[in-house]
């Protein structure tokens, strides 16, 4: 595995290169091959790699190269492959392939189409570096360069204000996270006099940090995975990206990048096992995102934005799971929503393909029969994000669950049940109000609905697939296969927690009973107010129209932000500049100038130009100085 881990993150950092700087004069329609051919050869090293990991005891770790050599400040480019970077690497490269596949078809006719295929290029050797890296630093790096990555990508229908707004502020809010992630990484290497993973590990379970440091790193760190995983209150971020490209929202919205946080914090296992007060915080912020986002979920219009606060949602889900110690369950469900959503996302934009660009649902309606692909894959996905037996989230949404009331969450419990609920009811909303019913777009626009090309059909087709079959990989207690491979990454912190090898009980087929029928309740009122009693929601939205409008304009968050922090920022900005720069700064270098200029208009008057001057002042100079020099 040595010889080639390093070829996984490297293969699409070529790719991107040659395309960027070539692909402008290959034939515009050919500059996916590259991309896609090295995506495809990550993912066949990762499959390799994830073959070659099973049963390990020991992560195996490349060092590439001595990256900062100063004092005791000593950092290796290394690479480490264990049994979870192995599961993200197929996460990634796999979902990713599938979806630069889809993005032929979607984004035909494009101008910008090899800039599109180089920056998705450019994501996917940022994020394997993430889920790769040996050290923090490392790991920041990649962290930092898919931000980069998101910026370019959320940003890319550049000519839009819309998109370049939504760029920059995804950008900036995540700059708010990092700032505590970086500090996170320098007070660790402060602490442990490490970054590596190992050292850190191995000290923090030795007892090389005091309760009150261990808290402090965690926090910082989990600071980081809000901003990058969306979660309240650094998630305005991300309903605001679907301006980009549906394929960039399904591939660094759903599946890849907004799990990063997820995987920060199931990587730094040991130090929240360690800091039982930051676990908890990682569940509670979980657990009121999860239902938070649910709730606004379900007055959106556009499809794209339903999907977007479905994720924000679901990544709460994740870490509800990683707050009780479920470091497994909760990359279980990371691996199955990756599927599902991608599957959701793809989905809904073979749809807008279809509209020729719509996205509000109220202008949709009648396309089952008209683009079935797209009808029953979209529906398979909407089965599995909303828990219904035997589909992927059925599987990892009760594990969570179940992991919660275990540990005696009982609060979390419910509002995880809720929240499976609420799930239900929007995603059969969006399923409903774009398929059934009568056609609601313009007539010039129904004319031309057609099927999507079956570059994007087979990708669909395939994440069907894995939405109905990858949550038998995650079975609950000891028949799940996922949870016994990754138990080497997670024994010393699941020792840490005192946490044991779950087998079912007759409480655990209550539970699975339960939420199965909470969630298909939910999908049966979703029924009855779009499509038995269709009048239902207006009706409802104008009793309640108080509360509809709060949830329509998402809790006024974004407003809030702006009245507040972007208003104080800027107005505080405007007055450092007028009273600071130009008066002090400004003021300083401008009132240096000028005195300079006072006193050579006040040596003016000696440069007369007669050489007899210049002489008695050079001999008056010298007769000073001997004076002086004769007297002292």
């Amino acid at each position: 595995m040595e010889n080639y881990i390093w070829l996984i993150p490297v293969l699409p950092l070529a790719a991107f290169v040659i395309t960027l700087i070539f692909g402008k004069w290959w034939i515009k329609e050919a500059s996916h091959w590259l991309p896609i051919l090295a995506l495809a050869g990550s993912f066949g090293l990762s499959f390799a790699a994830f073959l070659q990991i099973r049963g390990a005891e020991e992560p195996v770790v490349v060092e590439l190269w001595r990256w900062f050599s100063v004092g005791s400040f000593q950092v290796p480019m290394t690479l480490q492959l264990d049994q979870l970077s192995a599961v993200m690497c197929l996460i990634v490269s796999g979902i990713g392939l599938l979806i630069f596949i889809y993005s032929v078809g979607y984004m035909h006719g494009d101008g910008g189409y090899y800039r599109f295929f180089a920056y998705m290029s450019l994501f996917a050797f940022s994020m394997l570096m993430l889920v790769l890296a040996g050290n923090y630093l490392v790991l920041y790096f990649g962290w930092e360069a898919v931000g980069l990555c998101s910026y370019y990508l959320i940003g890319f229908f550049y000519h839009k204000p819309e998109a370049a707004a939504a760029g920059k502020k995804a950008f900036i809010v995540n700059r708010v996270g990092d700032f505590g992630f970086g500090l996170g990484v320098m007070l660790i290497f402060v602490t442990f006099g490490t970054l590596d993973y190992s050292g850190v590990f191995r000290q923090v379970g030795a007892g090389g940090a005091s309760d009150g440091v261990l808290i402090a790193i965690a926090l910082l760190l989990f600071m980081g995975a809000m901003g990058k995983s969306a979660q309240f209150p650094l998630h305005v971020w991300l309903p605001d990206a679907m301006e980009g490209p549906t394929p960039v929202s399904a591939l660094i919205h759903a599946a890849t990048m907004v799990t990063a946080g997820v995987y920060l914090v199931a990587r730094s296992a040991v130090i929240f096992a360690s800091a039982p007060t930051a676990l908890l915080v990682v569940g509670a912020i979980g657990t009121f995102t999860a239902i938070f986002a649910a709730v606004i979920g379900i007055c959106q219009k556009d499809i794209k934005k339903v999907l977007a606060y479905s994720t924000i949602s679901q990544l709460g889900y994740m870490f509800m799971a990683l707050g009780v110690g479920a470091w497994a369950i909760a990359i279980f469900h990371l691996m199955t929503h990756a599927f599902f959503k991608a599957l959701l996302f793809l989905g809904a934009g073979s749809v807008i393909h279809a509209l020729g660009g719509e996205q509000d649902m109220s202008r949709m309606g009648g396309l089952a029969k008209r683009i079935p692909a797209t009808y029953y894959t979209l529906v398979a996905g909407a089965l599995a994000l909303s828990g219904i037996f035997p589909f992927a989230g059925f599987w990892s949404k009760d594990d969570i669950l179940g992991s919660v009331w275990r540990d005696g969450q009982y609060l979390f419990w419910a509002v995880g049940l809720i929240t499976a609920f609420i799930t239900g009811f929007y995603t059969f909303r969006m399923i409903f109000l774009t398929f059934f019913g009568k056609p609601r777009m313009d007539e010039a626009t129904g004319k031309h609905v057609h099927e999507s090309p079956w570059s994007m059909i087979v990708p669909l087709v395939v994440l069907a697939a894995g939405s109905l079959l990858a949550g038998f990989l995650g079975l609950p207690g000891r028949l799940g296969v996922l949870q016994g491979f990754l138990e080497p990454v997670f024994a010393p912190a699941n020792h840490v927690l005192g946490i044991e090898e779950h087998t079912l009980t007759a409480v655990d087929y209550v539970l699975m009973v339960v939420s199965v029928i909470v969630a298909a309740l939910g999908i049966v009122l979703a029924w009855f107010m779009y499509v038995r009693r269709t009048d239902l929601p207006a009706l409802l939205g104008h009793r309640l129209r108080p509360a509809y409008k709060v949830v329509y304009n998402k809790f006024y968050v974004d407003e809030f932000y702006a009245a507040t922090v972007v208003r104080l920022t800027v107005d505080g900005s405007r007055w450092l500049w007028r009273n600071f720069d130009e008066k002090i700064i400004d003021g300083a270098v401008h009132g240096t100038a000028w005195l300079w200029q006072q006193a050579g208009r006040a040596v003016r008057p000696l440069q007369t130009g007669r050489v007899q001057n210049y002489l008695l002042g050079m001999f008056a100079g010298l007769f000073v100085i001997v004076t002086v020099v004769v007297l002292l």
